[in-house]
């Protein structure tokens, strides 16, 4: 009997294992531990908090009683491509959702929201800091959400959520007043002329309340002070994934998207752009691995559908089946696995990425060269034009593209792009040590050599005279003399001698007139005509750019740069959080996120991938 135990034991040890060693089982055991409890999951407010996996919603809301066409606020954003009633200030969000803070302003009042969580139970504390003559209401709202199975009922003073054999009492310290309101949800109706708590599951009075948030707020300070002098510059990155976390019940997985601003343009669900993503993958990696994980793979689950990963996807299948964006995945996936060294993450995506890096080949080749383009597939209105060819390069309206024709027959604009072709080298050659880990020497021998091949066509950019990399008509054969910091990029690729580089960096990196200066990086340089428009990509600054460009530099021997510019960058990271509190999408060259007068669609205010201003910095001063 004892033989038969132990080898049902081992039986079982080894049927464990084999199902732990799965990848997609990986990743789901991944996503459980994300999608759980109490936090900011709903991306159409900030304000509201959902229970995970459960479904159930505590909105936060506002309603004014003075004389205005905003009556009630119910939903609430920290960013927005048009002008709204509500202005947000982020505060502290822990990414498990254990503590929040924010600071709403809103039709004269002025409020201060915190929310704690501890297991099944959260408590809701909001502060009036300015109120009106009459002063506004606070209105809980109780519901499920996306058709999950519960029932919830108001009894007097007191809601209650019930979900199969789980009950949760919703209460406030504050006694709630009859009004009617249209919302579809039950709700209490609290007037907010003082410091309001509610409880949700386990009944608390104020003190409690106060107690339990001062708990949570001191616990995620606790986690800020290991990183001492680079606190603040922790603080900016953590936030802006943080607020951007969300659950999509589609995917059913929690994903970071660029921000709550962009789901919402796009459909009201989520938004994934390719190299945003990706990027904003790596950044979330240097603390958070799942959240790392979450982004990369949901963005790379969509070559399943499309060979390669659009220029965007949102819910209900809507995105760019035409074209793609930059190459980076295979990069930020072997930076992910030299870290963490999960070799399940590389098991998961390898067949995919390679199907992506074998796209370009037989979509974007022209001459041996790599070119930006978009095939003729509906429904895209930009598909098979100059514009889908930018949106795939990610800068939309660089002046590098001006003037370039498009042609509809190749699908491809009429240029061999620096930033493409060592983009794509760097993307084989991380690929190919991927295969190597998995011990797959057929097509790690493959992407070698495909490296090698495209890096000789990179080497005929070289332009001897001007001492830079240019990208170059595949019509005509002319240069293309426009300067951007992607013509830097072959640093990451390695195919820059380290004579080149050190001539691209002293003749044009550091050339004040060009790139270098107080704030950094232009996307065009300064002496370019365009710089003066400051129009998205042509001539504001973008963390990505800046971030790329670092990563090719960490390739040489160039330590004092390296530094400067990590240095840099994260000065205009923190001179804009510390005014604002806002990570922005792009900078104006002044040093400025968004200036006044410009419109509120030149740079989203908290877009997650501007802190990547902060995340090299972090590399260079955080062991």
């Amino acid at each position: 009997m004892k033989i038969k135990t132990r080898l049902l034991v081992l039986l079982c040890l080894a049927k464990t294992v084999a199902i732990a060693q799965n990848p997609a089982q990986q990743y789901q055991q991944t996503q459980r531990q994300l999608a759980k409890g109490w936090n900011t999951w709903n991306t159409q407010s900030v304000l509201s908090q959902v229970l995970l996996p459960e479904g159930l919603s505590v909105n936060i809301g506002f309603k004014a009683n003075g004389l205005t066409d905003n009556r009630y606020l119910h939903e609430s954003y920290i960013s927005t491509k048009q002008k709204r009633p509500e202005q947000l200030e982020a505060g502290y969000h822990a990414y498990d959702g254990s503590y929040t803070e924010c600071t709403v302003t809103w039709e004269g009042m002025t409020a201060k929201v915190e929310t704690a969580a501890q297991g099944p139970d959260l408590v809701v504390l909001v502060t009036p800091l300015k109120t009106p003559t009459m002063p506004p209401n606070l209105v809980i709202e109780v519901a499920m959400l996306w058709n999950r199975a519960g029932n919830v009922q108001l009894s007097g003073q007191q809601i209650t959520a019930k979900i199969g054999e789980k009950a949760w009492k919703i209460s406030s310290t504050s006694a709630a007043i009859a009004d009617f309101l249209p919302l579809k949800g039950r709700y209490l109706n609290l007037k907010l002329n003082q410091q309001i708590g509610v409880s949700v599951g386990k009944v608390q009075n104020l003190e409690a309340i106060k107690a339990l948030i001062n708990q949570k707020r001191t616990a995620f300070e606790m986690t800020l002070n290991q990183y001492g002098a680079n606190q603040e510059t922790y603080l900016a990155q953590q936030s802006v994934l943080a607020w951007n976390m969300i659950y999509d019940p589609e995917r059913q997985a929690v994903i970071a998207p660029v921000s709550r601003n962009w789901n919402s343009f796009f459909g009201g669900h989520y938004v994934l752009f390719d190299w945003d993503t990706y990027l904003s993958g790596l950044m979330a990696g240097f603390d958070n691995k799942a959240l790392a994980y979450a982004n990369v793979v949901e963005v790379t689950k969509t070559i399943d559908q499309w060979e390669m990963v659009p220029n965007y996807l949102s819910a209900h299948g809507l995105g760019s089946p035409d074209r793609s964006q930059p190459p980076v995945g295979s990069i930020v996936v072997s930076e992910l696995y030299k870290k963490y060294q999960d070799k399940w993450l590389v098991e998961l995506l390898f067949d995919r990425l390679l199907r992506w890096n074998r796209w370009w080949l037989t979509h974007r080749q022209t001459d041996g060269y790599l070119c930006w383009g978009t095939d003729n597939v509906p429904p895209d209105g930009a598909a098979n034009t100059w514009q889908g060819a930018a949106y795939e390069s990610g800068l939309d309206n660089s002046p590098m593209y001006d003037g370039v024709p498009f042609d509809t027959k190749t699908h491809q604009m009429a240029l061999a792009d620096v930033g493409l072709m060592s983009l794509y080298v760097a993307d084989c050659k991380a690929l190919a040590q991927l295969a190597t880990v998995l011990n797959r020497t057929t097509e790690a021998q493959e992407l070698t050599q495909r490296a090698a091949t495209f890096s000789t066509k990179l080497q005929s950019l070289w332009h001897e005279e001007k001492g830079i990399f240019l990208n170059k008509r595949t019509d005509t054969g002319a240069w293309n003399e426009r300067l951007s910091p992607t013509l830097f990029y072959p640093l990451i690729a390695q195919v820059a001698t380290p004579q080149q580089a050190k001539r691209m960096i002293d003749a044009h990196l550091l050339n004040p007139d060009e790139f270098w200066g107080e704030w950094v990086l232009p996307s065009v340089a300064r002496n370019d005509s365009a710089f003066k428009q400051q129009d998205y990509w042509r001539g504001r600054i973008w963390a990505p750019l800046n971030f790329l460009v670092y990563l090719g530099i960490k390739n040489y021997d160039f330590p004092q740069v390296q530094k400067q510019l990590a240095e840099k960058s994260n000065q205009l990271l923190l001179k804009n959080w510390r005014a604002t509190k806002s990570v922005y999408e792009n900078y104006h060259a002044s040093g400025v996120g968004r200036l006044p007068n410009e419109a509120l669609n030149r740079s989203d205010n908290f877009y997650h991938w501007g802190a990547l201003l902060g995340y090299m910095y972090l590399l260079e001063n955080v062991k």
